[in-house]
């Protein structure tokens, strides 16, 4: 253990001499756990490197003040946080906070819940996170994500096998970045005709309801799929035509879905953009799945469950074969119609929520926001990523389950191309910039393209864990 916190401390030294060149005093605030250990052995080394330090622990943290320094140094509660801060560590972060310097905290910044992301009553701000091996789930999940400011993480010398000891019983969760799915990148790449690309097909709504269901197939058209085929009532035949080039129409009302399905080139549908709500939903989800084709429900299609949730979920179940047939897309709201108790339990994380209903619904579960949430009904679960503040606007969300829909189409297996979707969801918000609208996205898909054609080059390691 001195091995380690010996390590720990010389890397949070170096990481604030490189970052904080010109600072030359520093205050500590030291806890009782190994955050404190670590933010000690820190300070041997800053002061071997001419910077002066005013630590403050156990009774003396009443009496901190920021005076007389340029940084302060958190090391005062850790990731494993599982109270509410109060007293003297309360006292410490109000006066940090308020001294408005620069923090660089150890692990996670102090009063939030590595586990969750949660602010325990109070929390630092930093500017530096400094954490070891790898990221914690509080370092992607929000808040805790905006309160990490720059994370760097340190390697330290473990003992073989200690990282897989402590987490072999705990499902893994990991961040939603290239090495989880990189292997599949280059599946379009391969491809030598347009059906080995997969055929995805999206439902439309009726006349007045069309842009959200064409946005979607749009998606699924430039996520990699080799075909597309938008499914139109009737009474939206003519407005559906008039904005479609390359993805094809067909009429599908109630009773021709059966019919339509006897291709069994069509592979992966997007049900719920723009649809209704309502009986003709569930029934049209039910046939799909019943079909044997794996179906992205999402918005009208996730709501028309709210009242028989357990219809879905046993269709979900009968439909899974080799592979999770079903992909859900609910943001907080629909998630709350379909699974109330998970939603208002607050001992539950975000990660806790999604993989409990992915097992309840025999489904992949993605639990949209900021830090969305993807889950499979065998435990595991990525955080993502990618993404900018922009996402929050009417019909990226659509977008989003065409892209999915995509990956499904190439033939990926359900959890990777729901990971992969998401990434390249968020991946062209950033290729966008400020002032996205959901149009905007499918356009930027072909920068995202090429930038997976580089990745799935790259020699493959190991998922990242958080």
């Amino acid at each position: 253990m001195d091995v380690l916190i010996a390590a720990a401390g010389r890397a949070v030294a170096d990481a604030m001499l490189a970052r904080f060149a010109n600072s030359r005093r520093v205050a500590v605030l030291v806890g009782k756990g190994n955050n404190g250990k670590d933010a000690l052995a820190a300070v041997e080394h800053l002061r071997e490197s001419g910077w002066g330090a005013n630590v403050f622990e156990g009774e003396s943290l009443g009496a901190f003040e920021a005076t007389d320094c340029d940084l302060i140094l958190d090391g005062l509660l850790g990731a494993g946080l599982d109270r509410d801060v109060e007293g003297v560590e309360a006292l410490a972060i109000d006066r940090a906070t308020a001294s408005r310097l620069p923090v660089v905290s150890i692990d996670v910044p102090s009063g939030v819940d590595g586990r969750t992301g949660q602010v325990r009553g109070q929390a630092l701000r930093a500017d530096l996170t400094v954490t070891f091996v790898r990221r914690k789930p509080g370092h992607l999940l929000l808040p805790g994500r905006d309160l990490c400011g720059e994370i760097l993480v340190a390697e330290l010398p473990m003992p073989s096998g200690a990282i897989e000891a402590a987490t072999e019983d705990a499902p893994p969760i990991f961040a939603n970045e290239p090495p989880l799915w990189r292997r599949y990148a280059a599946a379009p790449l391969s491809a030598h005709h347009k059906y080995d690309r997969g055929h995805a097909v999206v439902f439309s709504g009726g006349m007045a309801r069309t842009g959200a269901a064409r946005l979607a197939a749009m998606a699924a058209l430039r996520g990699g799929a080799g075909l597309v085929t938008l499914l139109s009532p009737a009474s939206a035949l003519l407005v559906n035509a008039h904005h479609l080039t390359g993805i094809m129409l067909k009429r599908c009302e109630g009773n021709d879905l059966p019919g339509l399905l006897e291709d069994k080139r069509w592979n992966a549908f997007v049900l719920g953009p723009g649809f209704g709500i309502g009986e003709r939903a569930r029934e049209m989800a039910g046939e799909v799945l019943s079909a044997g084709r794996r179906l992205v429900l999402d918005a009208d299609g996730l709501t028309s469950f709210k009242d028989e949730p357990e219809t879905l979920f046993q269709a979900a179940e009968a439909a899974r074969v080799e592979e999770v047939a079903l992909v859900l897309t609910p943001h907080s709201g629909e998630f709350a119609r379909l699974f109330p108790d998970l939603a208002s339990d607050k001992a539950l994380s975000k990660v806790d929520q999604a993989r409990l209903a992915s097992r309840r619904a025999n489904a992949i579960m993605v639990l949209k926001g900021a830090d969305t949430v993807i889950a499979a009904p065998d435990g595991r679960a990525a955080i993502n990523a990618t993404g900018t503040p922009w996402l929050a606007t009417a019909g990226t969300g659509d977008v989003l389950t065409g892209l999915i829909a995509a990956q499904l189409a190439q033939g990926l297996p359900t959890f990777e191309a729901t990971c992969l979707g998401v990434w390249m969801h968020g991946r062209a918000a950033e290729t966008f910039g400020p002032g996205l609208i959901s149009e905007d996205l499918p356009n930027c898909l072909p920068a995202v393209h090429r930038e997976l054609g580089e990745i799935a080059k790259a020699e493959s390691t190991p998922p990242p864990r958080p």
